[in-house]
Parts: structure tokens; C-alpha cells; sequence
């Protein structure tokens, strides 16, 4: 039975972290119910795409998940199962919640658990004050920790989100992220480089000159310190900006970069079939909920539609050169051969030879992988670029 991943996509923020470009809108909007028949309904109404499959995890971002008042959130899973059928769930499956430390107390918790979820991704970012300030997040340093403490007296596998390459962040700061975040020894980690994307806030003010991001040299050597401490404290580094205790992976996002079918559920969510469609709902809240859950007083009349992409051979190459390369495993080769055949293959490895003869990427012929050195890793996006067709 083929396997599946359901993503839901909850599109509300108190405010808006200036580094953020994923789509929310603000929480006073939120109109719980309507949104939970929403989804509800969208999933009902996709039943061909994932009736007959093996669901292996179900992922709640967003947006700030955990503002959805934590009894309906259990009631919104408890009413997935019953819709999709206990039976086509598997019994381990991953249920991510993403939350923000100033949203978990004694209810929220207890609410979670009950509704099934067993994996929480926390919002950490930084310990630092000043930093947390500086890019618009409402918690402290003390209160995400005592969220993570109390997180981990309930749920087995907590994983924590970092920041590095904030303006301003020396080295002396991340060394002293890193060290709180190991003493308090969750089960995963993810250390995300600051990204400028573009309409971001934070890179206006970058583009206006108010701030300045952190040197390149300086954005180097933060990396190799995350590599080598928390390579020393027993995590592994399985994807580019995630490590973990053994047998802590994250299920969900390993489907992402495998190639899983995935359907993503809510406002701005995107889904892929596994081998060459694409397609992802309009970025409008009022759209959404209009067309899932109307209004008995509103013209039920929708023109909300998902945009749909079939991907070209060459498109579908370049997305498993560069989501496999983001793994600790990178390129299956036999794998790339069975889809794309003995030509492709030839042109990938002749690509790939500057790279292994400079030490960026090692070929193992015995298992028939493709995959970045711990120098590569550090280099990883312009290896990406030359190695894609």
C-alpha cells in the first residue's frame, strides 16, 4: 500500500516575525470552526487522492498552529481519523504539532496528547533575548525553556528550531544557544540559517541599510560549530539544517525530500502526487473558508481553484538532485538510474566530478550513493547548482 503524508496548514499569526514569507494572517480574523469544517470539508471532497493509501504522518503548521484553541485541535483529529478510518492510518503514525512556547501550559498539553499528537516542533529561534526581540518573536529565552521542559515531561519527541546568522548574532551567541538547547537534550534539532527572502520585512530593512547580515566567513564558521558540537553530543546530522537522536528523525519532512505523496490541506497548502504533479491552494483565508465552509447567508459561488503543475522530466531531475542532496545519504544511484536511465546518470556523474576531486561530494560505489562531504555541506547550494542539468 502506497504511503502518505497530510500536511494542514493553519493560517494564523499574533504577529508577524520579520524573517516569516509564509502565508498567515492575523489571529483576531480566526474563525476556529469554519476553518475546522474547511478542512474537514477539502479533505472529504479530495477522497481519490488518498483513499487506499497507508497515512505514516500528519503534520500541523502553519502560521501558529498551536493558536487554535487546543480543544478543537483535538477535535479536529479526532475527526480525521474517524473521517479517513483508523484503519488507514498506521498505528505509529507521526502527528507534528509546531507550537510557540508562549502558547504551552497544563490544558494545551493535555488537549494535544488527547487529540493524538505525538511529535512537537518548538519555535525557539534563539535564548537570546535581544535577538528574539530584534526579529519579532512575543517569548523570552526563560519561557521557551521552561516550554521545552515541560514539553519533554509529556511527549518523547520534542524537536526545537534554531536560528543562526542573526544581524548581530555573534559566535560567542550561537555557542551559547547551542549549549542550552543540548542541556536540555531534546530528541531533535533544527538549526536553520537566516534566510532574506523576498517581501520579507527583514529584508527590507537589509535592502534599507538598518541592518546587516552577518558576514558570509563569520555564516561558515557558525556552521561548522553546529556540525561539530552537536556531532559531539550524540546527534545526527541526517538532513543540512536538521540532526537528531537516533531512531528521532522527522518521518514527515524525510517524505518531502523522498519524494512521498503528500497532500496539503488549508490556505496557501501545496501537494504532490509522488512522480509529477504538483498543486497548491490560492494564499486567501476568505477564499478558502468560502469556498469549503459557506455561509448559508453568502452566494456559495467559489473561484477559489488549486493552481496544477505537471513537471517535465528535467524538472523532476533537478528536484531529486536537489532534495536528495540535502540528506545525510544524498543520491540513491541505482534509484536515479531506474527513473532516468543510463544517459541522465552518465550526465549527472560527469557533472559531479569537479566536485568529488575537490573533496565536496563522495561517490560509494559499493552502495551506490551520491553525497556531500562535511566540507560539501558547507558549500551544499553552489554543488546543488552545478550538479542540476
Amino acid at each position: 500500500m502506497e504511503e502518505l503524508s497530510l500536511y494542514f496548514h493553519i493560517p494564523y499569526c499574533r504577529n508577524k516575525c520579520i524573517y516569516c514569507d509564509f502565508y498567515s494572517g492575523g489571529v483576531r480574523i480566526a474563525d476556529w470552526k469554519r476553518l475546522t469544517m474547511a478542512f474537514l470539508n477539502e479533505l472529504n471532497d479530495r477522497k481519490m487522492e488518498w483513499e487506499g493509501k497507508r497515512i505514516v504522518s500528519i503534520y500541523l503548521g502553519g502560521g501558529t498552529p498551536s493558536l487554535m484553541p487546543a480543544e478543537m485541535m483535538s477535535q479536529l483529529l479526532g475527526k480525521v481519523r474517524h473521517l479517513i478510518g483508523d484503519e488507514n492510518i498506521m498505528p505509529d503514525c507521526e502527528i507534528t504539532l509546531e507550537v510557540n512556547p508562549e502558547d504551552v501550559n497544563d490544558v494545551s498539553v493535555d488537549e494535544w496528547k488527547r487529540g493524538g499528537v505525538n511529535r512537537v516542533s518548538v519555535g525557539v529561534q534563539t535564548f537570546n533575548d535581544k535577538g528574539l526581540k530584534s526579529i519579532g518573536r512575543r517569548h523570552t529565552g526563560e519561557s521557551a525553556e521552561i516550554a521545552l521542559i515541560q514539553l519533554m515531561s509529556h511527549f518523547s519527541n520534542v524537536s526545537a528550531d534554531l536560528i543562526f546568522g542573526l544581524p548581530g548574532q555573534s559566535l560567542e551567541d550561537l555557542n551559547m544557544d547551542i549549549e542550552r538547547i543540548l542541556k536540555l537534550k531534546p530528541k531533535h534539532i533544527s538549526i536553520y540559517s537566516l534566510m532574506y527572502e523576498e517581501g520579507t520585512a527583514i529584508t527590507y530593512l537589509r535592502d534599507a541599510g538598518r541592518i546587516s547580515p552577518v558576514d558570509d566567513e563569520v555564516a561558515t564558521e557558525m556552521f561548522k560549530i553546529i556540525i561539530n558540537r552537536l556531532n559531539q553530543a550524540g546527534y545526527n546530522r541526517y538532513e543540512i539544517s536538521n540532526y537528531s537522536i537516533a531512531g528521532f528523525e522527522s518521518r514527515h519532512n524525510r517524505g518531502y525530500w523522498t519524494g512521498r505523496r503528500y497532500i496539503g490541506i488549508g490556505p496557501s497548502a501545496h501537494s504532490f502526487d509522488g512522480d509529477s504533479k504538483r498543486s497548491s491552494n490560492p494564499a486567501d483565508i476568505m477564499g478558502y473558508l468560502n469556498r469549503f465552509a459557506p455561509k448559508e447567508s453568502e452566494d456559495t459561488e467559489s473561484h477559489y481553484q488549486a493552481a496544477q503543475e505537471e513537471l517535465t522530466q528535467m524538472q523532476k531531475i533537478e528536484e531529486m538532485i536537489m532534495l536528495s542532496l540535502r540528506m545525510k545519504e544524498g543520491i540513491d544511484l541505482n534509484q536515479f538510474l531506474r527513473q532516468y536511465g543510463l544517459k541522465e546518470q552518465h550526465n549527472l556523474m560527469k557533472r559531479a566530478q569537479k566536485s568529488i576531486r575537490q573533496g565536496n561530494l563522495i561517490c560509494d560505489i559499493e552502495k551506490g550513493r551520491l553525497y556531500l562531504s562535511d566540507s560539501g555541506v558547507l558549500i551544499s547550494d553552489s554543488i546543488i547548482l552545478d550538479l542540476i542539468p
